[in-house]
Order: structure tokens, then C-alpha cells, then sequence
């Protein structure tokens, strides 16, 4: 592929990264490394059959972190020219002589850093027209207004098309990068009238565009969403199990990612501190960072330090068998870098086997949560508490929706009592996992 629709290729980039590097050296940096990215997009929104919003953006920028010894600076600028690579240098040098040595500070080792790099199929150019765009966004809106005349306005239907490369560089003599795309389709739209109202949405999110769903589907399943949320019910406090609907239950995964990160385990600000080798969830929990499959929204050959990412087991058996750390935090703990200095990568959790029915008669009474709100988690103490949606089940069916409610628990034991989790796998972000069943929680409503 070409770099059409960049306004500097790749070769520029790379011209960049290597003159802000050489600049770095010559003004006395031991070390140093620098990032040079630049990304475009277009969304278009339609609402109620009109266009509301049509949005370009296009940004660029560049980032260098020096090293004198081990006292760090980093300065960024957004202006390619010289004077200005220049001056940014400068700026990172002048913030390094004034700050404190720190044993853990430097690049990654070299011996860790990537040599290969697989294709992976992370960029996927959509050229797509705007007329073509609030076409597709008017189709999706459409569609969820066709499934019901109880779907009385919406809050629109959005297509998004984005696309960026990147070049990073350090001093031990890494020099690589790649360009990526992620496309999404997405509707919001709210049924019934008066005092019975209620909103729900949908949306679809891939490298390529071609393995987007149809707007029509979209939008079909907002309206069917919003709809089944029509006459909700607040009920009594409670205890009893409950099951998070694949959409939201990856943000569980991402408590986990959290709790055992560098960041959170050297801070000592974790509920999950010294866990390592020990049993966190339920027997049956597998759970992988997989960072090499192929259109992966969490793929990547290397990390943010340039480390060579690669497959890990995270959780085996319910056993934690590794953290998420980059070469700082695991000089920190006395530990090797994992690869993860950015983050995870494609984290999957394993199914036991159970389709969202089966989950719902495994549930058998208790609450379906198909919405959060509020952002109600200790990190030092994992006690969890937030706002919630959903449907209250009876005999492993849904019953009626509910609303106005609120969940709590602690994530050590909600992790613990995970007694199932579905195959009803969706692919719209890097931690993928079906609907999630919780041994039991408190619900707290009237």
C-alpha cells in the first residue's frame, strides 16, 4: 500500500526520527528516543435525516525524551521544521539538567528490542466519501427508526474513518513503524414518550472496513435495545447473581489490567499486589495477551519502548502468571519488562463453553447488567460500586428491564466467583471476552 493519504510517507518519518535522534547526541544526550506520528480522519453524523456534524481532523506531532545518565526529560512539539526538532531537543536536555537521577530510568535493553516485524494487517485505507459516509450514517439511522414506530428520536448515527503511521527511534539503534486504521459505524437512538423514555445504541468498530456489519444492522439492533428497555422497573435491594453482558464485561478485564500493571504495583496502589502466582479468579478463567493477530485492534510487533511484543498466558487456571509491565516499572520491581509499555495487547478470555442462554439458566434469578454508569472502583482496596441497567431474570428468562439500580462488590471476590463466561464473544475493542457471570453481588434499589 501506499501512504496516499498522509501528508509525509513513511520515509519522512523515518528521515525525522533519525535527525532528532542525531541532534540528541550531539547535544550531549547519553541517550535518547523519539516518536514521530501523524494521523487523519473523517466522521459524519446524521440525526433525524439531517446532516449535524461533518468533522476533519488531522494532526501530527512528535515526541523526545533525553537521557544524561539517568535524569530523563521529554518535550514535544507539533512542527516538523528544523529549528523547531531543534529547539524541542533542547527543551527535553534543559528539562533533564534539572531533574533528580532515577536508578530505573533508560531505554529498554537492547537485547529485548524487536528484529522482526510481522505483517499484520493493521492498516486498511477506507478512501470513503463524505457523500458516501452520511449516505451509510442515514442508512443506519433509517434502519433503527423502521424497526418501530416507538422510536421516537434519536441522538444519531455516526460513521468514523481514521488512519495514522508512526516512526519510532531510539539511540540503541531501533528505528521502525507502521501505519493503522480503525473504522466504526454507531447509532444512539431512544424509544417511547413522555415520561416512558428510554435510550440504548450500538456500534461496530474494525481495521477494515470490510469486516464492519451493515448500518442497517447497527441501527436495527439500537432501536431493538432501547426498545426492550421501555417500562422499566427499580426493585428491592438485594443479593444475587449477576451476569455482565459481553459489551461491558470487558471492563472487568480492564480492573485486572489495571490492578497488575507496573504503574499500580510499584505505586503500591493496587488490591492486587504481590499476586503473582496466585489463584485471583475462578478455576476455570484462561486468560491471554495476544499481540500478533492479524487485524487485532490491540496488535503490535513492539511496544512503546520498541520491545518485541509476543504471546503470553496471563491468567492460567485462575492462577495470575504475569503483569503488564514496561522496562521503568520492572526495574522497579526487580522485574523484566513483559512488552506491555502502552498497555495490553489483544487480551482474550476463554469461554467456558456457555452461550448467552445457557448463562441466563445458569443465572437463573438475579440481574442481567447491560449498562454502567459512574465510575464507582477503589483501586487500592477493589471495592466496586457503580450505577447500572439492565433486566431482572426469573427462571433463566429475562422478566422486565430494570432501572435506577446500583451494583457493588469487591473485584477480589467478583474475580473469584466468575462462574461462567460466554461465548458470545465481541470484537469491538483489544480485550475480548462473551458475557461475563458473577456468583452473586449486592443490589442496592428501593
Amino acid at each position: 500500500m501506499s501512504n496516499t493519504g498522509f501528508t509525509h510517507d513513511s520515509s519522512k518519518l523515518l528521515s525525522l526520527t533519525r535527525e532528532t535522534l542525531s541532534y540528541a547526541r550531539e547535544r550531549g544526550a547519553t541517550a535518547a528516543e523519539a516518536e514521530v506520528s501523524e494521523g487523519y480522519g473523517q466522521t459524519v453524523t446524521v440525526r433525524l435525516g439531517e446532516v449535524e456534524t461533518i468533522e476533519y481532523n488531522r494532526d501530527k506531532g512528535i515526541g523526545v525524551s533525553v537521557y544524561l545518565g539517568q535524569q530523563r526529560g521529554h518535550a514535544s512539539t507539533s512542527d516538523f521544521s528544523p529549528k523547531a526538532l531543534r529547539d524541542t531537543v533542547d527543551a527535553a536536555l534543559s528539562i533533564a539538567r534539572f531533574t533528580a537521577a532515577d536508578d530505573c530510568a533508560g531505554l529498554a535493553d537492547a537485547e529485548l528490542l524487536a528484529t522482526e516485524f510481522p505483517e499484520l494487517q493493521l492498516w486498511h485505507s477506507w478512501g470513503l466519501p463524505v457523500e458516501r459516509a452520511i449516505e451509510l450514517a442515514t442508512a443506519c439511522e433509517d434502519a433503527a427508526f423502521a424497526v418501530d414506530k416507538r422510536i421516537s428520536n434519536s441522538e444519531g448515527a455516526s460513521v468514523s474513518t481514521q488512519e495514522s503511521h508512526f516512526v519510532y527511534g531510539n539511540s540503541s539503534g531501533f528505528l521502525a513503524g507502521y501505519p493503522s486504521s480503525r473504522h466504526s459505524i454507531s447509532c444512539s437512538v431512544i424509544a417511547g414518550e413522555n415520561e416512558n423514555m428510554q435510550r440504548d445504541d450500538w456500534y461496530d468498530v474494525a481495521r477494515d472496513a470490510a469486516d464492519l456489519v451493515t448500518p442497517q444492522s447497527v441501527g436495527k439492533r439500537a432501536a431493538e435495545r432501547a426498545l426492550r428497555r421501555l417500562d422499566s422497573r427499580k426493585i428491592a435491594t438485594t443479593q444475587v447473581p449477576v451476569l455482565f453482558e459481553a459489551p461491558i464485561a470487558s471492563s472487568l478485564l480492564g480492573h485486572f489490567v489495571s490492578a497488575v500493571s507496573g504503574g499500580s504495583l510499584y505505586r503500591k496502589s493496587s488490591f492486587l499486589l504481590d499476586s503473582l502466582g496466585k489463584p485471583v479468579f475462578a478455576p476455570h478463567v484462561q486468560l491471554s495477551d495476544l499481540p500478533h493477530i492479524l487485524k487485532g485492534l490491540g496488535s503490535g510487533a513492539f511496544d512503546a519502548e520498541g520491545v518485541a511484543t509476543q504471546a503470553r498466558v496471563v491468567v492460567k487456571d485462575g492462577v495470575v502468571q504475569g503483569y503488564f509491565l514496561g522496562s521503568y516499572s520492572a526495574r522497579k520491581l526487580g522485574m523484566r519488562t513483559t512488552g506491555n509499555a502502552g498497555g495490553s495487547h489483544n487480551l482474550i478470555l476463554r469461554d467456558t463453553g456457555d452461550d448467552f442462554a445457557a448463562l441466563l439458566k445458569k443465572l437463573h434469578r438475579g440481574l442481567l447488567v447491560t449498562e454502567l454508569m459512574g465510575q464507582g472502583v477503589n483501586a487500592i482496596t477493589g471495592d466496586y460500586s457503580r450505577g447500572a441497567a439492565g433486566y431482572w431474570v426469573e427462571n433463566g428468562e429475562i422478566a422486565y428491564p430494570v432501572q435506577e439500580i446500583t451494583i457493588a462488590g469487591n473485584l477480589k471476590e467478583m474475580f473469584l466467583g466468575m462462574d461462567a463466561i460466554g461465548n458470545d464473544v465481541l470484537k469491538h475493542s483489544s480485550r475480548q471476552c462473551g458475557s461475563i457471570l458473577i456468583e452473586q453481588m449486592t443490589i442496592a434499589g428501593n
